[in-house]
């Protein structure tokens, strides 16, 4: 649910610690994302939900998503690879999919609902417009795969710009 509301890579999820969850102004802090840049994305209402119930059953420490074995380590990531075609599995989903069509669907579901190229290529991370334009080819040929699943735009957004509605 956090890589699809977030729009974040799988590496990105992994390394998510208890302290970059931002409730006070909705966002979530990407420490040494691809490039090793830093940037802040959207804390949906819904993925917070979800994340004060996890932390109340799970009681991470450190690591948001730790180790079964060690707690004081991040969860690996064939191990969050397995998770999503599992989850995928039981949700009846058999269209091809991978752990990274998470962040695709944000990046589409933003794009339908007018938000501009610019927003989505800082929500991504992205060093290039070019990259994230990459996202805008074929939207109305391919419906996205995970349409409306956790997507709830924040109440109060902290990004001033058109994704704001």
């Amino acid at each position: 649910m956090t890589a699809y509301s977030a729009g974040l890579r799988v590496s990105e999820v992994l390394a998510l610690k208890v302290s970059d969850i931002h409730s006070e102004n909705m966002q979530i802090h990407v420490r040494s994302g691809k490039g090793d840049k830093d940037r802040y994305t959207l804390l949906s209402e819904k993925t917070l939900l979800f994340l004060r119930q996890y932390f109340k059953e799970y009681r991470p420490n450190d690591w948001l998503f730790y180790s079964a074995r060690d707690k004081s380590r991040a969860l690996h990531t064939r191990t969050a690879q397995v998770t999503f075609n599992a989850s995928k599995k039981k949700a009846g989903i058999i269209k091809p999919a991978t752990f990274h069509s998470l962040r695709t669907s944000f990046a589409t579901h933003l794009l339908i609902k007018g938000t501009d190229l610019f927003t989505i290529k800082t929500l991504l991370g992205h060093s290039s417009i070019k990259t994230t334009r990459n996202y805008s080819y074929g939207i109305m040929a391919t419906p996205p795969l995970f349409v409306g699943f956790f997507y709830d735009p924040p109440s109060s957004c902290a990004f001033k710009s058109t994704f704001c509605f």
